[in-house]
């Protein structure tokens, strides 16, 4: 008798242990995919950004872009165009403009999937992130050539620039700011409100450089209020990557 009673009650007491225990696993098992993919997305959205950048400007050799004189919207006209005292000629434009599309989408996605961000923090990296992607998009659609200043375009491709500069700056003060729930180091925090910082003062100056007319060393200035950014939000990615087997040890 048992031996006949033994085997059942090993199954009635394994049997409630075997069913909970994917339930159980399935949150944690999400959490570092979730943040693998956040932090490949983070870094990916730089990585368009500055690889398009270089390509566009490679090929433009006559005469040869110059990252610290020429606009960075200059290399998403192919030309021959004029605007501000400019030559704009970009014999690979339509890969800058494939840059320009695609980064802020992926940065946006790369938010949108982020862990760690409840309530008004997440909507507080979700607004600049779309504001941002919303600029990209903008800014890849409509070149800012002088044909487009007289067509009226042109007036979509500066309100792209603007909210480029402003969303990506933002995300990345309040994602510094927001370091403890996202998972970066305090270090790692600061930089990024840094970078923050420094993009939105650049794009001041920026902006001052443009009207005034001066026009000294503008694509510097100008890549003042982005570069920071990208370089600061690639680490991020990478941050966030190493750190994805943290919350799948911890549970």
């Amino acid at each position: 008798m048992a031996s006949n009673i033994n085997p059942l009650s090993s199954r009635e007491r394994n049997e409630p242990v075997n069913d909970a225990k994917p339930e159980a696993l399935v949150p944690d098992a999400r959490r570092p995919s979730q943040r693998r993919t956040a932090g490949a997305l983070l870094i990916a959205g730089p990585v368009i950004f500055l690889l398009a950048e270089f390509i566009a400007a490679a090929a433009w050799t006559d005469p040869p872009y110059s990252y610290t004189y020429h606009f960075i919207s200059n290399l998403g006209v192919h030309g021959p165009s004029t605007l501000f005292g400019q030559y704009m000629y970009s014999p690979l434009a339509w890969v800058m403009n494939t840059g320009f599309f695609l980064f802020g989408i992926t940065i946006l996605a790369g938010v949108a999937v982020l862990r760690g961000l409840l309530g008004w923090r997440r909507w507080a990296a979700l607004v600049p992130a779309t504001l941002l992607a919303a600029g990209g998009v903008l800014l890849g659609l409509f070149p800012g050539s002088g044909e487009a200043m007289n067509d009226g375009t042109g007036d979509f491709h500066a309100l792209g620039a603007f909210a480029g500069f402003v969303g990506a700056n933002v995300l990345a003060i309040m994602l510094g700011s927001m370091h403890r729930r996202v998972g970066f180091s305090l270090k790692l925090g600061r930089t990024l409100v840094t970078v923050g910082v420094i993009g939105l003062v650049s794009m001041v100056a920026y902006f001052a450089d443009l009207i005034s007319g001066a026009n000294v060393l503008v694509g510097l200035i100008e890549r003042g209020a982005v570069h920071p950014f990208l370089l600061g939000l690639s680490c991020a990615g990478v941050s966030i990557w190493h750190g994805c087997s943290r919350p799948s040890a911890t549970g």
